[in-house]
């Protein structure tokens, strides 16, 4: 026993003595690398400070310009404002005219086709003066947008949404930079809006329209190859997007998402609206219910970043609802793509799914639209998300990660 302890022992100090050998030799080479570093640092710095110091000189002058013609690159105001703004002008355009000329066919009046018609065709001159006035530009410069919003969203195809965003945050900020700059500016600001909106929407808005349409097309072979695990993975993202303060309807339409990815994005989307309405009800009572239902999930931004658990919840009612419209009920999105990122938000995604349908009974891909039909919309788009997101959230209550008021709206 005794030569036992004496072994361990032996072991224990020899151990000791590895360990703190070790960080000697560490610490010599740190110091080693340091000594050779630091000066090698110093005389690169010495090197390239007079260019560094010429080039904040020179730029200087133009950040100041930019500045005082309010041109601000930013996260914030191309990500999100003109994103946002963007699928305001696609709402006000694409979709409404979708939803009116539906209704139209329906109830066999010709003239709310013919409507629906015109308002479907100036989707990109109203999606390009969204983001024009998002970017808070100047008269001549947002009336310019119309002929640059056309151009981008016709050349850029299936992917024209993101084409206009594009190329309209462009052209919006070269024509602030020349606004009132000039003596006949009536003729120089819509000149150069338009020259160069055109001429990048002639040289890029294919390739984009291209590339966001082939992203959008692997997402929906990928959905229809693996149903379960995409049904998943595009209704959480999609779900997380539209209660972020992005546009995940601008997203959809981007990336043209329909199909069966499409219903997996409207599931997410609803699984988020009317989830966090049916889950704060007890805080909020009939008004959070409509605003959070048929309005927007993102009235929860400010809860979130107080408590980020309170999402949990809705997230994983998405990650349920998800492919149980995929691969239980089939529910494809073949409507406007638009749709797709709307959720329950004035009833749009549901429009969108029912407008679908009607499309694929006129060309024949679907024999009638059947009681199955109503149902999973039924179910995924607001008994699920109601009961799930409701049971979630009371576990969540109980186990103490949401407490008394975390949802509570201002």
């Amino acid at each position: 026993m005794k030569n036992t302890n004496k072994i361990l022992l032996g072991i224990k100090k020899a151990a000791v003595t590895i360990k703190n050998g070790v960080k000697k030799v560490f610490t010599a080479v740190g110091v080693m690398v340091s000594g050779i570093l630091l000066p090698v640092a110093a005389v690169i710095m010495k090197i390239f400070a007079p260019v560094v110091a010429m080039i904040k000189k020179l730029s200087a002058p133009i950040i100041a310009f930019c500045v005082k013609k309010n041109v601000v690159v930013s996260a914030k105001r191309y990500g999100i404002d003109a994103m946002g703004a963007m699928a305001q002008g696609l709402f006000a355009s694409l979709l409404i005219g979708t939803i009116i000329a539906t209704l139209g066919e329906q109830a066999d009046i010709p003239v709310l086709v013919e409507v629906g018609g015109y308002a479907k065709a100036v989707a990109g001159p109203a999606m390009a003066i969204s983001i024009g006035y998002a970017l808070q530009a100047p008269q001549q410069v947002l009336f310019s947008l119309l002929a640059v919003g056309s151009a981008a969203n016709a050349l850029g195809g299936a992917g024209g949404p993101l084409a206009v965003l594009v190329i309209a945050i462009i052209a919006t900020e070269c024509g602030k930079l020349v606004s009132k700059e000039t003596k006949v500016d009536i003729l120089v600001t819509p000149f150069v809006t338009i020259f160069i909106g055109v001429i990048l929407a002639m040289w890029w808005a294919p390739a984009i329209g291209s590339a966001a349409s082939a992203v959008g097309r692997l997402i929906m072979w990928a959905t229809e190859l693996q149903p379960l695990f995409m049904g998943i993975i595009v209704s959480v993202v999609m779900g997380i997007a539209l209660t972020l303060p992005i546009s995940s309807a601008a997203i959809c339409a981007a990336l043209d998402l329909t199909g069966l990815a499409g219903g997996a994005a409207v599931a997410g989307c609803c699984a988020q609206m009317i989830g966090f309405a049916f889950m704060s009800f007890k805080e909020n009572r009939v008004s959070g219910l409509i605003s959070q239902g048929i309005g927007t999930s993102m009235l929860q931004m400010p809860n979130i970043i107080r408590n980020p658990r309170i999402w949990l919840p809705a997230i994983l009612t998405s990650a349920i609802t998800g492919p149980i419209a995929t691969c239980v009920f089939g529910m494809e999105m073949n409507g406007a793509a638009i749709s797709s990122g709307m959720g329950t938000c004035g009833f749009v995604g549901q429009i969108g799914l029912y407008t679908g349908w009607v499309q694929d009974v006129a060309n024949g891909t679907k024999e009638a639209i059947t009681a199955f039909d109503w149902a999973g919309m039924a179910l995924v788009c607001f008994v699920l998300p109601a009961v799930l997101c409701t049971l979630f959230g009371q576990f969540f209550r109980k186990i103490g990660w949401i407490k008394q008021d975390d949802l509570k709206l201002p």
